[in-house]
């Protein structure tokens, strides 16, 4: 039996693009990815909703209760958020401590490097990690990352390796 993921974005580099005129990288108006999972011809049946498209940087507390909402008026049980990387185990601690007794599977994901162009970009592997996990996890939230899969109470981006790590991994 197909399953429906529902794919939840919030913006984030993931959906961003190069703006030349400020020499920085902005948010995009709209998602790119329901194009790209398009074209990969997934088994899957996919639903797109919008919640917001920010730098994760701006997300506000009202944000973050539209997701919420948005997570539990979804009549579907594989939820995918994406996310920018800066406040994203921010939001993944918020939606652990506030959705309560739940049979989701909820994952968020996010890319350090825009998914359209820019080459090369962790982004298709990160939504690819991410379809696959939340296909196999059983009721529960975790950001996937980097090819890891963590904890909410766990996880935390390191800048400087530009990645993400979980904070009990002891690095000596």
């Amino acid at each position: 039996m197909e399953e429906t993921i529902h794919f939840m974005f919030t913006g984030g580099t993931i959906d961003s693009f190069y703006n030349g005129a400020k020499d920085s990288v902005e948010t995009s108006k709209e998602s790119s990815i329901p194009n790209f999972l398009g074209s990969l011809k997934l088994f899957e049946k996919l639903e797109f909703s919008t919640i917001c498209m920010k730098d994760s940087r701006s997300l506000t507390m009202e944000d973050r209760g539209k997701l919420l909402q948005a997570i539990q008026d979804s009549p579907h049980k594989k939820i995918i958020v994406t996310h920018g990387t800066y406040t994203m185990p921010d939001t993944a601690r918020f939606l652990e401590a506030n959705l309560g007794n739940h049979d989701k599977t909820i994952i968020l994901t996010a890319s350090m490097i825009p998914l359209m162009g820019f080459a090369p970009s962790d982004a298709p592997f990160n939504l690819g990690f991410s379809v696959a996990k939340v296909l196999e996890l059983d009721s529960c939230i975790r950001v996937c990352m980097n090819g890891k899969t963590f904890e909410p109470n766990e996880v935390v981006k390191i800048i400087e390796e530009g990645r993400f790590d979980s904070v009990f991994n002891n690095k000596q």
